[in-house]
């Protein structure tokens, strides 16, 4: 039923696009997949649809099945330009010099964003000290906020991984937040925007990560220089106190609805410490 419904949603996207678009030069934007394919369409087709208009090109959504294949749509050329996590963005730059160049505000008008440790609302867990011995739910291995994050809040509390009862890596956000609700992990790890998602259908903040440079926008190192200044003129000019723009953007992503800043390389140097840090870091060998 699920299949059914992507597969009506992208012919009814088809047959919306202007037959004028379908003149301009193919740009094809990877997203990570953050969440299910329905959900990321709706979420992501309507920023496609704001650049089409809005430069000399045609914007097409480029959805990967994981992580790792979003890397490799932008290194292969697949994809111009891409939606990565931190960490995949590392991955990116390590493997092929891929290059940041804008980065999401949050709804307080800067570039960040925090983890989230979650728990259910009626868990008698207090802090992160008392996961020792508990079962833990966090993202793909590859997400910042869902796995490299929270293993170093843990490791910061003195409760390494082999002091859990169990954990287990789900592909998305939104999994491991409906795992934790249906009480099948005493503990999950989620990027802010989705604990707050869930916060009234039962969820509790157990504990936040100190401010993330937000996830970037990245392009690859020999992106043509005219599709690099157009789409970067395109989002900075988005004004989130405007309320045109506002009315615009209330569809799109909840990490995208509040405008842009620039990025770059220097933002995400403590990610890179971060995955540097074996043992303590994301898990030996996970990003080698």
């Amino acid at each position: 039923m699920r299949l059914i419904s992507i597969v009506i949603y992208l012919l009814l996207l088809t047959l919306a696009v202007p037959a004028f678009s379908a003149e301009k030069p193919l740009i094809r934007f990877g997203v990570i997949p953050r969440y299910n394919p329905l959900v990321m369409y709706k979420r992501y087709q309507p920023i496609m649809d704001y650049l089409t208009e809005n430069t000399p090109y045609r914007f097409e959504l480029k959805i990967s099945k994981d992580y790792p294949e979003a890397v490799r749509f932008l290194q292969q050329g697949v994809t111009q330009v891409s939606s990565l996590g931190d960490v995949t963005f590392a991955e990116a730059s390590t493997q092929y010099a891929a290059i940041p160049i804008l980065k999401p505000r949050n709804r307080d008008g800067v570039p960040f964003y925090r983890s989230a440790i979650i728990v259910r609302v009626d868990s008698p867990l207090k802090n992160i000290k008392e996961l020792r011995g508990k079962t833990m739910a966090f993202g793909s291995p590859h997400s910042t906020s869902g796995n490299l994050i929270p293993r170093y809040l843990l490791w910061d509390s003195g409760v390494g991984l082999r002091d859990l009862k169990s954990f287990t890596n789900l592909q998305h956000h939104d999994a491991v937040a409906k795992a934790i609700l249906k009480g099948q992990y005493d503990a999950g790890a989620v990027k802010d925007v989705v604990a707050e998602k869930y916060k009234s259908h039962g969820l509790r903040i157990l504990a936040w990560s100190a401010p993330i440079p937000a996830v970037p926008l990245v392009v690859r190192k020999d992106a043509p220089p005219d599709v690099v200044k157009t789409l970067t003129a395109a989002l900075l000019k988005l004004d989130r106190t405007n309320p045109a723009h506002q009315k615009m953007m209330q569809t799109w992503d909840d990490e995208f609805r509040n405008g842009f800043a620039p990025a770059s390389k220097d933002d995400y140097q403590g990610i890179f410490r971060m995955i540097r840090d074996i043992p303590h870091g994301c898990g030996i060998g996970c990003h080698q």
